[in-house]
């Protein structure tokens, strides 16, 4: 069949099964799963990619920075095997960062090739976040390390499975090197029961449509995607955009850490040079090309695209460069355990400050820029080892016209928190309070998101917390005239009583039994003045709890009034205020 004479309707039917296949593949993993990482929190993402090695179709149920990174990971595996080697029946695993695997240990992919009619015709793959994979701390995610080696058990490209049959020699080796094994060995099962459904469904839609046809009509989809990522990017005005962010760092680094980015776009498509980025660092914030490319690939497609297919084709227009040993590009063997929560988080920060006047339409002031990390693992009263950890939410930066949302996981990944019940039935904890942080709003026209606060009784012995965040000391940045978001704060509380907030936003420390671990995640940047802002929808705020009274008064120039409980708008102060604003403002 020539392409060219593609039905368009059988081609929007072919696309849309094979994304079909993916969710399916992501359910089938979340369902089989057994940490709470995966069945609960859902941080997993598949996709499916062709004999050729060519992204097909991937989840929207996964993480974008899982989804970015595949692509680079699989180049490299099949560089150090062939596919002539595989058997039916096959899956291999793989972990190592370097030099473009997952973007840390904990991210393990597995490949199943797929079989039709004697020929490897697809590649079906997962990649799941573990709670351990052995190292220097619980979670195996720890700060103040100085190479990969210090991290945990770093897995090369190998058969976990031949022929059908699971290699158990290698299974145990695994599970022996983590505190989590129960949890390790279910995962990786899991992973390959995930793999096989895809499998299924591909020899079944082989079967319908014919491996030819198939073929030429996922041909046909890249080169629909490539057509429409184009056509987007030439609605942007051509120029360079430029701009640069920090990583707060450790008492191992510089204090700040500089991203930055100069972006092009002209009739060649879209250039990210991150030329001027600050060296790689002593600590485990570095990341790995791949981890970078998957930040650029999901800016691109949400300003440009959201609705595109997310497939080889979308990639093409895209280049990216970044110096060889910086913090966002670095060499073996750096620390690179924090990169997908810390740094690919901050890349994408530094992308949208440079697009958001190419874009303002579709672009955000700055989100919460951090995945933030608690970590905490140790021995329950039975004696056995746990390891917990959640990445949390914190605030959505506001756009041209709607306000960021409120604690929630924003940019590169989408995973869920974890419930309450969940944790205190699971693990040897005690939430004491999950909620909102009121005033952590970036105040604007429309106003930036609220982080959120979680505090943590610890009921274990032995017990070892790292916390890695971000935005302690540098605010999310608001536009056009909106202000910052709320920072984030580390807090313990001893047994004693005795209260001291960390000094660093990313550390790794021993706690005592009783101790309570509070974290405060940032808030999010505001668009546009706040003095604009309707005063209606300040009200509806400070009367949900979202803000304060006082706040609204400082930040927003509405005066609220409280009596009995009741909240009304002085109207006559507020528009004096607000006056007096536009007079300073034109002065």
């Amino acid at each position: 069949m020539n392409r060219k004479n593609v039905d368009m309707i059988t081609l929007q039917v072919i696309m849309n099964a094979l994304y079909s296949i993916t969710d399916e593949m992501n359910l089938a993993l979340i369902r089989t799963a057994y940490s709470t990482n995966i069945k609960d929190r859902r941080d997993c993402s598949c996709a499916i990619y062709t004999k050729n090695l060519e992204v097909i179709s991937q989840t929207e149920l996964g993480c974008p920075i899982h989804l970015g990174i595949m692509p680079s990971a699989l180049d490299y595996v099949f560089q150090q095997m062939s596919l002539d080697d595989l058997d039916e029946g096959d899956h291999i695993i793989f972990n190592v960062p370097y030099p473009v695997g997952p973007g840390h240990l904990n991210d393990i992919l597995l490949l199943t090739p797929v079989f039709v009619n004697g020929t490897i015709e697809f590649i079906a793959a997962n990649m799941a976040h573990h709670s351990d994979l052995g190292g220097y701390a619980p979670g195996s995610m720890a700060s103040g390390l100085r190479e990969i080696y210090q991290e945990g058990l770093q897995i090369p490209p190998l058969k976990i499975v031949k022929k059908g049959i699971v290699d158990e020699e290698l299974l145990s080796f695994i599970v022996q090197n983590v505190r989590t094994s129960t949890e390790v060995r279910g995962e990786l099962h899991a992973q390959m029961a995930c793999n096989n459904v895809g499998a299924k469904r591909l020899k079944e839609m082989c079967g319908q449509y014919g491996v030819a046809s198939l073929q030429n009509y996922i041909e046909a989809q890249f080169d629909y995607s490539e057509k429409r990522m184009r056509e987007g990017l030439k609605a942007l005005p051509h120029g360079i955009y430029t701009y640069e962010d920090y990583i707060e760092g450790t008492e191992r680094t510089p204090p700040l850490v500089k991203i930055k980015v100069k972006t092009i776009i002209d009739n060649n498509g879209i250039l990210f040079d991150f030329e001027g980025t600050d060296p790689q660092v002593d600590d485990s914030f570095n990341s790995n090309i791949a981890c970078t490319r998957s930040a650029c690939y999901y800016v691109v497609k949400v300003l440009v695209d959201p609705g595109l297919p997310p497939n080889i084709g979308t990639y093409r227009p895209i280049t990216v460069k970044a110096p060889y040993g910086s913090v966002i590009n670095c060499k073996a063997p750096a620390a690179i355990a924090n990169s997908t929560i810390i740094t690919a988080p901050k890349v994408v920060d530094v992308l949208m400050g440079a697009l958001y006047k190419a874009a303002p339409e579709r672009s955000a002031a700055a989100s919460n820029g951090v995945t933030s990390l608690f970590n905490i693992g140790g021995t329950d009263s039975r004696g056995n080892l746990y390891n917990y950890i959640e990445t949390y939410a914190g605030g959505q930066g506001a756009m041209k016209t709607l306000d960021g949302m409120d604690a929630v996981q924003t940019h590169m990944t989408n995973t869920r928190n974890a419930p309450a019940e969940v944790i205190e039935m699971t693990y040897p904890l005690m939430v004491r309070s999950n909620s909102l942080e009121p005033d952590t709003d970036g105040a604007g026209r429309f106003r930036g998101g609220l982080g959120m606060r979680r505090c943590i009784q610890v009921l274990s012995t032995k017990t070892t917390l790292t916390l890695s965040t971000d935005r302690m000391a540098k605010h999310p940045w608001g536009v056009y005239g909106g202000m910052g978001g709320g920072t984030s704060h580390c807090i313990l509380q001893t047994p004693d009583k005795v209260v001291r907030e960390l000094a660093y936003s990313k550390m790794t420390l021993p706690v005592d039994t009783d101790t309570i671990v509070t974290i405060i995640t940032p808030g999010a940047g505001g668009w546009g003045d706040p003095f604009t802002r309707d005063p209606q929808k300040v009200l509806k705020d400070v009367r949900e709890e979202l803000i304060s009274i006082e706040r609204a008064r400082d930040c927003y120039g509405v005066v609220i009034r409280k009596k009995d409980r009741h909240y009304s708008i002085d109207e006559a102060l507020t528009d004096k205020i607000r006056a007096e604003h536009v007079y300073e403002k034109e002065s």
